[in-house]
């Protein structure tokens, strides 16, 4: 298997639902240990989610962008990290982001994650907090 073999897609979570939770509950409700009632809000339903799919269009990857700016639940299932899919996909969100007329876009890095989003130009502000028990820097990035 080519793990650069993926796509992204732009959907819907009234189109796709079964598949994003798929990657969120692996990778945030079982390896990280959130509490499913912190996982799932009224969000999903409003925002604009990026798909990473394999080669047999299996889920592997997800994220999503909120009306307001905020992007949230990226997660990239085990096995496909560090290929350039986190990447991939936010990008495209990005990209949407602008489309839609956004100006600044913002985040809530977890810790582990603030070299990745540095490098997309993402700067901190604010002190650490913990969010589901794990530390999290907001972030934001003019577009």
């Amino acid at each position: 298997m080519s793990l650069n073999n993926y796509q992204i897609h732009i959907v819907q979570w009234h189109d796709a639902a079964s598949l994003l939770r798929a990657v969120r509950e692996t990778v945030f409700i079982y390896e990280q240990q959130v509490p499913e009632e912190l996982e799932w809000d009224t969000f999903d339903a409003v925002s604009v989610h990026a798909l990473a799919t394999g080669p047999v269009g299996e889920p592997i990857g997800t994220a999503r962008l909120l009306p307001d700016g905020r992007i949230g639940r990226m997660a990239v299932l085990k096995p496909w990290r560090n290929n350039g899919i986190g990447s991939a996909m936010l990008h495209r969100l990005i990209d949407e982001a602008k489309n839609c007329g956004l100006i600044e876009i913002t985040l809530n890095a977890q810790v582990s994650a603030l070299a990745f989003y540095t490098k997309y130009g993402f700067q901190s502000s604010g002190e650490t907090f913990m969010e589901a028990d794990i530390p999290h820097v907001k972030m934001h990035r003019k577009l």
